[in-house]
């Protein structure tokens, strides 16, 4: 670290908040069709997030009422060439697709799931649509695909993010489980062999808690799960939070279909019946009152739900900062890491000249889905509205809030060789963000991504529409991505304990 760097260090300081909400009163039909009162969320204030949903039924609320949220990123009229693409492919005129299509270049979310496809060998109605988004198998890939989507649950309600959390009921409805099955997911692992717990133990740390990450967790999945298997599992949960952050960040509606992965309701199973299809499915007596064991519940509840609280501690600074970045150099991997030579006939022209760096060697463990990884990664430094010094700052953000340090100082490098000043990395840590020394634009861009990183609802939407403002909506979609796949890298990384 280059001595003038030294005062960076301690100058770096954070204010911990805790955002509140807004409760509100909903009437909801339980299993009998009578009223039943129950505390949600009427009208989200735009400055504050969603509260968290405590119990089964809250959560299956929250899964209905957000069928008609309002989208965060505005859109221009339909173009006749847009109109046109629609006509074949209906799909192509939503809002997600249009955002991704319009503002990033590419109208699928596959770029997130490399590791969390099926098995080559499995071909189901569960599998199909995974298969669309993300092409041909990875024959290396063999967690078995209804073990990844309870991992995929697990990250969606430990993120809040209630669109995924649908998705994923749906599934495994699909996939043959049962509504007490599902509702143990939340709330009694004791259901589930070991070597599921403490997968999802895993699961909901790498989440929620990536700071708590330890060698305790690595090697109780080394009990049933090997290194490969072990990358795969890490880099399925990676993607998955990077979803869970894409949906929430641009604010995309819950589908009103279930996802097309199948019906709850009165509708038969696989069906897509738009009337039909409902989440306020009937919660069993031995579930309906059990507190989630999976979302970080704050010092407060009310009801059937809390605040949405970050479960952070503040940033470290100083010394401690210093001593951080520099045990990077110092660590071992938690996995085994690929050989060099094998990287390069693996990645081609995609790895550097030099040095192989880590996170590829990682990744290469699965030729195919490795591939798709690096590649997304890549694809990130093309983004038109976010320049390189701007990149390496937001990797920093939202390695910080992580607590990714093999990001962290891979950030600190790109920001050095990006010729970013002193000054404006000693603020980058502060909160607010003050602008003595950053643009109002790159402040309100930086928000999103740190918010984003941090939680995805903490990320609201006021801060969402000043950024909309200030830099406009394809700026900010590209943030909301970039920020998506830099809360996977860190996830990955740091979970593996790379070292440089």
């Amino acid at each position: 670290m280059r001595k003038s760097m030294k005062w960076v260090f301690a100058a770096l300081v954070i204010q911990t908040c805790v955002s509140g909400v807004v409760i509100g009163q909903e009437a909801r039909r339980d299993s009998a069709g009578k009223e039943a009162s129950l505390a949600l969320v009427e009208t989200n204030r735009e400055d504050e997030p969603r509260a968290t949903p405590l119990t089964r039924d809250a959560m299956k609320q929250y899964l209905e009422d957000l069928k008609t949220r309002k989208p965060r990123i505005p859109l221009p009229a339909l173009t006749e060439e847009e109109a046109k693409n629609g006509a074949s492919d209906p799909r192509a005129l939503g809002y997600e697709s249009r955002i991704r299509s319009l503002y990033i270049g590419e109208n699928s979310v596959g770029s997130y799931l490399a590791f969390g496809g099926p098995p080559a060998s499995a071909n189901s109605a569960s599998t199909s649509s995974i298969r669309r988004a993300l092409g041909a198998p990875d024959p290396l890939i063999s967690l078995d695909y209804g073990f990844k989507v309870r991992l995929f649950w697990l990250a969606a309600r430990a993120n809040n993010c209630q669109y995924c959390l649908g998705h994923q009921e749906s599934k495994l409805l699909v996939a043959g489980m049962s509504e007490d099955e599902i509702a143990a997911l939340d709330s009694d692992w004791e259901y589930f062999p070991e070597k599921e717990r403490v997968a999802f133990a895993l699961a909901r740390t790498l989440t929620g808690e990536p700071h708590l990450m330890d060698d305790a967790l690595i090697d109780a999945c080394k009990k049933f799960y090997s290194d490969q298997q072990l990358v795969e599992m890490m880099g399925a949960i990676a993607g998955y939070n990077a979803i869970n952050r894409w949906k929430e960040g641009a604010g995309v509606p819950q589908s009103h279909n279930g996802g097309n992965f199948g019906s709850q309701g009165n509708a038969p199973s696989g069906a897509v019946d738009l009337d039909a299809h409902s989440y306020l499915t009937p919660t069993s007596d031995k579930y309906r009152s059990r507190i989630s064991r999976v979302v970080g519940i704050g010092q407060s509840k009310r009801g059937d739900l809390a605040p949405t609280v970050l479960k952070r501690p503040p940033l470290e600074t100083g010394e401690a900062l210093k001593q951080k970045l520099d045990w990077v150099s110092k660590r071992s991997s938690r996995v085994a890491l690929v050989d060099e030579s094998a990287v390069r006939e693996a990645f081609g022209d995609l790895v550097p000249e030099g040095k192989v760096p880590a996170w590829m060697r990682l990744v290469a463990h699965f030729p195919v889905s490795g591939k798709r990884f690096v590649e997304s990664m890549v694809s990130l430094k093309r983004l038109d509205e976010l320049s390189p010094a701007l990149q390496s700052e937001i990797d920093w953000v939202v390695a910080r809030q992580d607590r990714a340090w093999y990001a962290a100082k891979r950030a600190l490098e790109d920001m050095q060789k990006c010729g970013v000043r002193e000054e404006v990395i000693a603020e980058l840590d502060l909160d607010p963000l003050p602008t003595s020394v950053i643009s109002e634009k790159d402040k309100a861009l930086l928000v999103v991504a740190k918010n984003l990183a941090g939680s995805p609802i903490v990320l609201t939407d006021s801060q969402v529409q000043k950024a909309v403002d200030l830099a406009g909506p394809r700026a900010v979609t590209q943030v909301i991505h970039y920020t998506a796949n830099r809360a996977a890298f860190n996830r990955l990384t740091e979970g593996a304990l790379l070292s440089d």
